[in-house]
């Protein structure tokens, strides 16, 4: 009897995966445990296998697809077993219709021509107001001839001006792919001379457009970031930290021995140590805030904004404020070699309870960090820059200072309190040597 194999879930907060390549194609035969295809989480790439054992009858999804976690991407069954309709026809209507995903079922239906539609699916109707394509103008390929989202978003060319827009909807013109307007735009002279109306001559403007599919990592990120400004009440603070003793220390550690293992430790490390100790002593700030309920936790779990060729990832240090500096630098290392490897597992991307980012290598010294929600606070490290200090006998001096910048949740912290542990984590990281003896 045929089997469906689904996209497993990867972790609580992977919602959606691409499949990347097919290791299998119709007719292949299969066992448990083998691997059917690769595919790409916002996090990381793995392997899906095999829940079945037998011929591989159907494969519901194209190589680049985006499909649903726990959704039906293939048939396993015996040989000559033919696939029925409801197999593949569900998994793609609810995803075509629900998730934007666009599939290549097994069992297609029937393609009514254009302007012989029996209906449209609200998405669509709302697309084609949006896009100023009218409904006469599409494809239909769904169900029972009816337009659903993707005919119209195939039907879509360049982006109509206002005007143009107007006129394709209450005209039921069907706008050209590409117009005279900017990278393309249509404008209402393009629709004009599409009609058979004289136009004004325009000069087409020679410009290249590329467009990038918003996916992956950077489609989940886009998403999470708007959610963080959208739910939280974000304050930041900016100060700057005394970081003699933190050049001091790394230029000790880079000149040590090898056998010693300390060569690799860098400033960022030194920041992390700090920062790792100072939530053990304010511990409202090593939480999540939840709307009705706010989680402290006993260890600090230390997130690490890493920059990767897919886009942005934070793995996660756990209980950091036991480990050593020696053991905080190797375990960050290790996590962030494996982010830009893309072989970071989901849970070494999970469960962070305050994060770090630091973009001092590219000359910032202070900038707005996003709450990487639902954590209270994150903490923003910049470059390092010389500070004019005037001391106690009234002598101006240049002293190297390190950028903090601290974004918190006032709906869970206030800002006094961010204040002092900012200050808190500033006298710390000043005096980094006492706080190593500790």
């Amino acid at each position: 009897m045929a089997q469906q194999v689904v996209m497993p879930k990867q972790g609580n907060s992977v919602e959606s995966c691409i499949i990347v390549e097919w290791k299998v194609k119709p007719g292949d035969k299969v066992a448990v445990g083998d691997v059917l295809c690769s595919a790409e989480t916002d996090k990381s790439t793995i392997d899906v296998e095999s829940t079945a054992e037998g011929v591989v009858l159907a494969l519901l999804f194209e190589e680049g697809a985006e499909v649903p976690v726990m959704v039906p991407i293939a048939v396993v069954g015996e040989a000559g077993e033919k696939v029925e309709a409801s197999a593949a026809e569900v998994p793609k209507q609810q995803i075509e219709e629900q998730v934007h995903v666009s599939v290549a079922a097994v069992v297609e239906s029937p393609v009514a021509a254009a302007g012989q539609a029996t209906g449209a699916s609200p998405r669509a109707r709302h697309l084609s107001d949006s896009l100023g394509i009218p409904l006469s103008a599409v494809q239909p390929t769904g169900p029972k001839g009816r337009i659903i989202e993707r005919d119209v978003l195939s039907a879509k060319g360049q982006p109509l001006s206002p005007v143009a827009k107007k006129q394709a909807l209450e005209q039921g013109i069907q706008a050209p792919a590409s117009g005279s307007g900017i990278g393309g735009r249509v404008l209402a002279s393009d629709l004009a001379a599409k009609a058979g109306e004289p136009a004004a001559v325009v000069e087409p403007v020679a410009e290249e457009v590329t467009e990038i599919a918003v996916k992956g990592v950077r489609k989940v990120t886009a998403r999470r970031m708007m959610e963080s400004m959208h739910s939280t009440c974000q304050l930041s603070l900016h100060a700057f930290a005394d970081a003699r003793a933190l050049k001091r220390l790394r230029a000790g550690f880079k000149a040590s021995k090898p056998e010693l293992g300390l060569q690799g430790i860098t400033i960022n490390d030194l920041v992390l140590f700090a920062v790792s100790r100072t939530l053990v002593q304010f511990p409202a700030f090593n939480a999540h805030f939840l709307g009705d309920k706010i989680l402290r936790f006993s260890h600090v779990h230390l997130g690490v904004a890493t920059d990767t060729a897919k886009g942005l990832l934070v793995p996660v240090l756990r209980s950091s404020e036991q480990l050593s500096l020696k053991q905080l630098s190797e375990g960050t290392k290790e996590l962030i070699g494996k982010c830009k490897a893309g072989t970071a597992q989901p849970d070494e991307l999970t469960g962070s309870t305050f994060t770090v980012s630091n973009v001092g290598s590219f000359g910032i010294e202070a900038f707005t960090p996003v709450l990487n929600v639902p954590e209270v606070a994150i903490l923003g490290v910049g470059t390092i820059v010389l500070k004019p200090i005037e001391d106690e006998d009234g002598d101006v001096a240049f002293v190297e200072h390190i950028g903090l910048s601290l974004t918190m949740d006032h709906q869970a912290v206030d800002g006094a309190d961010a204040a002092r542990f900012l200050k808190a984590l500033m006298d710390n990281i000043a005096s980094i040597d006492l706080l190593l003896a500790m």
